[in-house]
């Protein structure tokens, strides 16, 4: 059975890439999670054909995509991967998410403000709602330097991120776990930050990104571990990374069950994966 908001939420905040105040307001909805913001025509569903491609910012047009967009033909919503990992962590399967700035607030780099807001409203059943289609045969995309995941079909969901950025890292391979529980998730998952690298940072912020954050606000990571900050947890970055792949996979468009193995993937190979696998349950 699925699920959908008891009553409506807001969220507000200041869009990461974008450094816009944005309010964003969740509603609940019957059949899907989409989402209406200015620009668009029409509400934009959360499925993997209406992926943006098409760089946010020129730093990132050489580069792969840093997160996850969805339009037509420009990203008309912007770096939605988070709240769609709060949904999908919960058990949300259906939402109406209204913006009134193009990108979603990205608060501490956590999924935890989605989380406490839908927590707070509460859930209700969908009565009608069709029961998760399970994987019938396995998946691999690899990118061809190491990362990889493997989709295999399950009796349960099951996530495990494998990070490992190799000797020199700020931090030491690790991985990280979520079994498809919703207190799991809003205590394990949803609290681990976006982070990037201490030489990643000074790029973007040299390239006119992220002046409205500082390292205190932001998870940052330097030779010596975080700057101005502390890890929430040992494994914190591998968390996050499993976070972000629960939300990309969410564009698959319905819910499903797999069990996903993700090794050094980033947004690239998460979004290759979704496709593939919404064409198999197709």
């Amino acid at each position: 059975m699925g699920k959908t908001l008891a009553g409506p939420v807001l969220v507000e905040g200041i869009g990461l890439f974008t450094e816009r105040d944005v309010v964003c307001r969740v509603s609940p909805l019957d059949n899907r999670i989409e989402f209406i913001c200015p620009g668009a025509d029409q509400p934009i569903p959360a499925t993997i054909d209406q992926l943006c491609n098409a760089p946010i910012h020129p730093l990132f047009a050489q580069l792969p995509p840093r997160n996850t967009n969805l339009g037509q033909k420009s990203p008309d919503v912007i770096t939605t991967e988070h709240i769609l990992s709060a949904l999908t962590g919960l058990g949300i399967t259906a939402a109406r998410i209204e913006l009134d700035s193009p990108e979603l607030p990205i608060g501490n780099g956590s999924a935890d403000l989605f989380v406490d807001a839908f927590l707070k409203a509460g859930t209700v059943e969908l009565p009608h709602a069709p029961a998760p289609v399970h994987l019938t045969k396995p998946i691999t995309v690899d990118d061809g330097r190491g990362g990889s995941i493997t989709a295999k079909p399950s009796d349960t969901p099951r996530y495990r991120y494998e990070l490992d950025y190799g000797p020199n890292a700020p931090f030491p391979a690790q991985q990280a776990e979520w079994n498809g529980h919703a207190d799991e998730y809003a205590q394990q998952v949803a609290p681990a930050r976006t982070f990037s690298l201490a030489e990643e940072a000074a790029a973007m912020q040299t390239a006119g990104l992220f002046s409205r954050f500082t390292p205190r606000e932001l998870l940052v990571l330097g030779p010596d571990g975080p700057i101005d900050n502390e890890l929430r947890f040992d494994n914190e970055p591998a968390r996050h990374k499993l976070l972000d792949l629960i939300g990309d996979l969410t564009l698959v468009g319905r819910p499903f069950v797999a069990e996903i193995t993700a090794t050094r993937s980033g947004h690239a190979l998460n979004h290759q994966l979704a496709r593939q696998i919404a064409e198999q349950l197709a």
